[in-house]
This record gives structure tokens, C-alpha cells and sequence, in this order.
């Protein structure tokens, strides 16, 4: 009997992973799952604010991903909700993020990059860790989604950035932490790709994903630099990363980070960064 998929949008209190959430329940039939470090009821609320929806498919957990014992306790829920033996992870959007932009080196400070690398990096990480379980196997029997609107193969994206990428990083500098930060996903994500085709073969897939400069609060310092055209609001940009997900083939080697096309500027290969 094939296994039942279930998604996943983490965080996704505000933001892309806000509208993640929210395209995921109004695009599919399968039950979402969102996380949010506190205010789970105002979560839950704005996730399904406007949406004819069953409101029993959304589940709203704690979690923090600067704090494991977070993680812990949600994925074991988790484990209750979906358990192995009948469900997998279909689609994962890991989506935490921080900026703490520094122009010049005397700007860097120990505690700004150590809370960078731990949101942008090691909170990815951990994810992996404890999400991966819930990935398919390669004897796993599942169901098939000829149509549609998501994905394939069960994919774990992870949220990098353009600026992540070493080789792309002609003539600006800055953004330090966060640069550094995003380029440590970039090697996350290749190697636990390596790691699915391993133990999922065709079946699961991890990929990194840069939307470009999206309306939110993270880069709102900054709009006013961005040109015309190419800053994306939130609901648009996670239309756009389903889509792009969606022509990721399976067999592991994927290991990329995916742009938004024409409109996001293009992708960035990982043998790029």
C-alpha cells in the first residue's frame, strides 16, 4: 500500500514561509504542517485567513530552530501525526532566515554572526537531522502525482541566497555573516543530496532555492536600492518556488540552487559557489 504524503512549511509564522503554508493548503488536498517559535493560534489564524479550506489539514507546531530540543519535540509529534510505517515527507520548505548586514569588517560582531550562522545555517542543519527520517526510501511505495501542483519526488528545499554564491560575488562585498551563512546551505544541501542518493534514489530530492529580493521584513532596509521590477512580494515568490521545484527530476545529484527563472535572475548551480 503506498504511503500517504503530508508538507511542510518551516518557519512559517510570516513571510515566504507564511505564504508557503497558505499556497500548499489551497493548492492541494493533503494536510500541511507549519511551524511558528510562539503565537500559534495568530499563526494558524493568518494561515487560513481567506481560504475555503478544510481547517483540520493544517497543523501548527512550536519550533524553534535556534533551540533543539524544539525540533525534537515537534518532530516526535510529528511522528504521531504521520507515522513512518504510513506516511512520508512529500515537500519541506525550510525557509528560516536573519540578516544582520555589515558593510565593512569593523561592522562584524561576535554576537550578530553567531545568531546568523545559527538561524541561517545551523538551523537548516538540524532540520535535515531530525526532518529526514520522514523522507522516502528507495523501497518505499508511494503514490504518484501526475498532474499537478506540487513536486514529483518528495523534495527538502532549503532557503539560501544569491549572494551565497562565491563566484557570483563580483565587485559588492558586505554581508559578511550572511553571505558566509548562506554559502555554508549551499554545501548543506549538496551534501545531503549525495546522502538521498544514497538512501532514496530516485525518489527524494534536496535542492536550495534563492527567490530574489521579496517584500519582507528581512530585506525592507534595502527596497529602496533594488531596481525596478525585481522586488517580489511574498505570495507571488512562493508560487514561483513551488513551480521551479516542480521541474526538479528525481535520482538524487540535484544538490542546486534554484532561482526564479528570467524573473528571479536565474539559477546558481552548486559547482558555482
Amino acid at each position: 500500500m503506498a504511503l500517504k504524503p503530508w508538507l511542510l512549511a518551516t518557519p512559517a509564522s510570516r513571510g515566504i514561509g507564511l505564504q508557503l503554508a497558505r499556497r500548499l493548503l489551497n493548492t492541494t488536498d493533503l494536510p500541511v504542517v507549519a511551524t511558528a517559535r510562539k503565537d500559534l493560534e495568530s499563526t494558524k489564524t493568518q494561515i487560513l485567513h481567506g481560504l475555503d479550506v478544510d481547517p483540520s489539514r493544517l497543523s501548527v507546531l512550536k519550533l524553534d530552530v535556534t533551540d533543539e530540543s524544539t525540533i525534537t519535540a515537534a518532530t516526535s509529534h510529528l511522528r504521531t501525526l504521520f507515522p513512518l510505517s504510513s506516511h512520508y515527507l512529500h515537500l519541506a520548505f525550510c525557509v528560516p532566515g536573519i540578516l544582520h548586514p555589515e558593510k565593512s569588517p569593523e561592522q562584524i560582531t561576535y554576537d550578530a554572526a553567531l545568531e546568523t550562522f545559527k538561524v541561517n545555517a545551523l538551523g537548516p542543519l538540524l532540520l535535515i537531522k531530525h526532518l529526514s527520517p520522514f523522507l522516502p526510501r528507495k523501497s518505499s511505495l508511494l503514490p504518484s502525482f501526475p498532474s499537478a501542483p506540487l513536486p514529483p519526488h518528495a523534495t527538502l528545499a532549503l532557503m539560501s541566497a544569491r549572494v551565497g554564491s562565491i563566484s557570483d560575488n563580483n565587485g559588492l562585498g558586505g554581508w559578511y555573516s550572511y553571505r558566509a551563512s548562506k554559502a555554508a546551505v549551499n554545501q548543506i544541501v549538496k551534501t545531503f543530496d549525495l546522502h538521498l542518493q544514497r538512501t532514496s534514489g530516485e525518489k527524494a530530492v534536496c535542492v536550495g532555492l534563492h527567490p530574489g529580493t521579496v517584500k519582507t521584513g528581512l530585506s525592507e532596509a534595502f527596497w529602496g536600492n533594488v531596481k525596478e521590477g525585481k522586488l517580489f512580494e511574498a505570495e507571488w515568490v512562493a508560487g514561483r518556488l513551488v513551480e521551479v521545484l516542480k521541474g526538479v527530476g528525481g535520482g538524487g545529484g540535484k544538490g542546486e540552487v534554484l532561482g526564479l527563472g528570467g524573473e528571479g535572475g536565474g539559477a546558481l548551480m552548486m559547482d558555482g559557489v
